[in-house]
């Protein structure tokens, strides 16, 4: 079998891992997160908001710290928010089983071991 061949190959089979699947509904939730939606697009209205204020000659501090605390507000609810919460935890998963992935075919190339075990042996290709 050819490189690319073997290289889609463990494509379709990285496609069906649950950690992937995991990681896919966690992208759909996130998308389609009405409430989620909401603060982004208030979240983006108050930076143009605050850009708008800031370019400005004569420039009304008060008004530049009203929405500050709102975006900090904003921010906070979205990076808290469940959606995104689950959204980072599976997205982390996932890099760790990319990573264990890239350091067994390292390995296999260079016969050395990698230094990047995560010491979670669900993500390892075999390094004992």
């Amino acid at each position: 079998m050819e490189i690319f061949e073997l290289a889609a190959e463990l494509g379709r089979k990285l496609k069906d891992d649950p950690r992937l699947i995991e990681l896919e509904n966690a992208k759909k939730a996130y998308e389609e997160d009405p409430a989620l939606k909401k603060y982004m697009i208030e979240y983006e209205v108050q930076q143009k908001a605050m850009q708008n204020e800031i370019a400005k000659p004569e420039r009304d501090m008060n008004f530049i710290e009203v929405i500050q605390k709102r975006i900090d507000t904003l921010y906070k609810l979205i990076a808290e928010h469940p959606t995104v919460v689950e959204l980072n935890r599976t997205q982390g998963v996932v890099n760790e089983l990319m990573n264990a992935v890239n350091n067994t075919i390292m390995t296999q190339i260079t016969g050395e071991e990698s230094a990047g075990c995560t010491h979670d042996c669900r993500t390892c290709g075999g390094c004992h």
